[in-house]
């Protein structure tokens, strides 16, 4: 068998933090190791415990959410931890600061408990958790704040599929969506998305989103 999920969940709201540990320790594939209420104690119960995920509120006290992904995933970190976001809004206005400090995804708080497992399970296993249609919205609305401020396009280490493929993704396109605007298999998408990926140095779909942006790959 293999070992459960260790999960740290970080909110300053008691009843949800009690809510959120009785839902994933009723799981046989999860369990939580620990709660606390800020990101400054997150960060040190992170380091003590050594959680595969951290479930982390944006708003607290001494040190919010954003900061505290930050020092837990964010560039640099020699032992990042995966850190799954929960927000009161759908796109609240530190959802994107927080993905771009290293956060691999992000949920609402009154999503139904199915998806918060799911959210854990997915984060945990090393995919992004981003749906396309959340993209989309959360891109359209902070586009201002994430113009090219780094390298020129021409400076992207990718070829013209790849490039084609990543702005696809920024776009927030699915896997099945970009095969059919390219006319190739889900399969070859894979590919080029892993290939991305490793080029790039980034760990998942939505720091791709990021670095599509910030280098002006997509308008």
């Amino acid at each position: 068998m293999t070992a459960p999920v260790r999960v740290l969940v970080c909110d300053d709201q008691a009843l949800i933090r009690t809510g959120f540990a009785t839902i994933i320790d009723a799981q046989p594939d999860l369990e939580v190791v620990g709660e606390c209420g800020d990101g400054r104690a997150a960060v040190e119960l992170a380091g003590r415990l050594h959680p595969d995920v951290v479930v982390m509120d944006v708003r607290m006290p001494v040190l919010d959410g954003i900061e505290a992904t930050r020092l837990l995933a964010g560039a640099g970190v020699a032992s990042p931890v995966k850190v799954l976001v929960v927000t009161t809004f759908n796109l609240d206005e530190y959802v994107y600061e927080a993905l771009r400090a290293g956060a691999s995804g992000f949920l609402l708080k009154d999503a139904p408990p199915a998806q918060l497992l799911h959210g854990i399970r997915t984060v945990a296993s090393g995919a992004a958790l981003l749906a396309p249609e959340v993209t989309r919205q959360l891109v359209g609305r902070y586009a201002a704040r994430i113009r090219p401020q780094e390298s020129a396009p021409d400076d992207v280490p990718l070829t013209p599929r790849e490039l084609e493929v990543l702005r696809l993704i920024a776009d927030g396109r699915s896997n099945s969506e970009i095969a059919a605007t390219l006319v190739i298999s889900q399969e070859t998408v894979k590919t080029y998305v892993s290939r991305i990926l490793t080029k790039l140095d980034l760990r998942d779909r939505v720091q791709a989103v990021v670095y599509a942006y910030r280098r002006g790959l997509v308008t």
